[in-house]
């Protein structure tokens, strides 16, 4: 059992860490305040090939592993670029998981280099308002119709469809009430983002300004056959394909976010002085700090598990789950703590830990609820009987 990075890890890690110095903590302030997406940022992450980490090598990517992808989803994050940074880019790196899974060659080649290239933009359409996290009850349905199918419906929380020009969606194409299971009847897209059938509204929320969030209302969006991604009716077999690896890379992204709020905090307290001394020779100020630390170590050698069994190709809901909930859990403390830190300044803008605060609330309700984790472990390996 080896707990150390691997040289070629290690390179992936400087390689992103050394593109994300430019856009420092001015670049994220600014985006934060006037929302406008960092193209200047993925721009840089796309020309240093880094879009297509876990794709094949065949069709223009890396071919690493989700593990490979952690520690660049890590590395981002910790950056001081936080979720803003993290989330101009997440979708690309795991949402054509299924594609490449399930996909054809045919689809495979068609669909992935854009992607790599960032020729491409693809946003999730998978949420809806009224199934929330029981992605059983999807509403939003497709009816084959020839050589297409027609979609209507509605998705919530779709992430960058202001820009993107491709969706991965998953709609219902047979009834609940005809299916065996309530996974049954589902089918997944990857298809043309087409505005004249997707009226796209932006919702206002507390974080991460400068990444869409979004209403998507479909009215007779046609889709071609040769867009559905596996057969029809396996869209949640194909979509799970795509789950744990979001649930490992926003856990990373969490601890990146929870290590660059603590380091704000452990600098300030070395500096800020106050009744002669500095706040950090206080065990009040010292022992939260040091507890930060040791849970967000903790909750990251999670993340590594998790993937490492992934990449292995070995079972690791539990396990990627429970990074999720670990690191947002290690990561919300962390950050609150950093305000705490820096008392009325912790407050202010200029000190940016303020917005790290408002951005890790992301992984505390996505893309699972820390509520709905700790019901699925207690059923799935402590085998309680199901509670919702």
């Amino acid at each position: 059992m080896n707990f150390e990075l691997t040289t070629e890890q290690l390179a992936i890690r400087a390689a992103i860490e050394k593109i994300c110095q430019p856009f420092g903590d001015a670049y994220w302030l600014a985006r934060d305040t006037d929302g406008v997406f960092p193209e200047a940022f993925v721009k840089a992450i796309t020309e240093g090939g880094w879009l297509g980490i876990a794709m094949p090598e065949a069709y223009g990517g890396a071919g690493l592993g989700v593990t490979e992808t952690a520690i660049m989803a890590h590395a981002i994050a910790r950056s001081g670029a936080g979720m803003s940074g993290a989330s101009a880019v997440h979708l690309n790196l795991f949402g054509p998981n299924p594609v490449v899974v399930f996909g054809t060659e045919e689809q495979k080649a068609r669909l992935l280099p854009p992607l790599i290239k960032g020729q491409d933009r693809a946003c999730f359409g998978v949420t809806e308002p009224d199934a929330g996290l029981n992605t059983t009850r999807l509403a939003t349905r497709a009816v084959r119709d020839g050589d297409h199918y027609r979609i209507n419906g509605r998705k919530l929380w779709t992430t960058t469809a202001q820009t993107a020009n491709k969706i991965l969606i998953i709609a219902r194409t047979q009834d609940l009430a005809d299916c065996k299971k309530p996974t049954d009847g589902l089918t997944l897209f990857f298809t043309d983002l087409n505005r004249d059938s997707i009226e796209v509204r932006l919702i206002e929320k507390m974080g991460r300004k400068a990444i869409d969030s979004n209403a998507l209302f479909i009215d007779d969006l046609i889709v071609p056959v040769t867009d559905r991604i596996g057969a029809e009716g396996d869209g949640w077999k194909c979509l799970l394909h795509g789950l744990n690896p979001e649930r490992i890379l926003i856990a990373a992204e969490a601890v990146g976010l929870g290590q660059a709020a603590l380091a704000k905090a452990a600098q300030y307290a070395k500096e800020r002085v106050v009744f002669d001394r500095t706040i950090g020779k206080n065990q009040g100020i010292q022992h939260p700090l040091a507890e930060n630390w040791m849970e967000l170590e903790a909750a990251q050698l999670m993340v590594f598990k998790a993937a490492d069994l992934y990449d292995r190709g070995q079972p690791c809901g539990a396990e990627a789950n429970a990074a999720k909930y670990l690191a947002a859990k290690a990561a919300f403390k962390a950050c609150e703590r950093a305000v705490l830190t820096h008392g009325g300044m912790g407050y202010a803008k200029e000190y940016h830990v303020e917005r790290y605060l408002r951005e890790i609330m992301i992984p505390v309700i996505a893309p699972i609820s820390q509520e709905l984790i700790k019901s699925f472990i207690a059923e799935q390996v402590l085998g309680q009987e199901k509670s919702y």
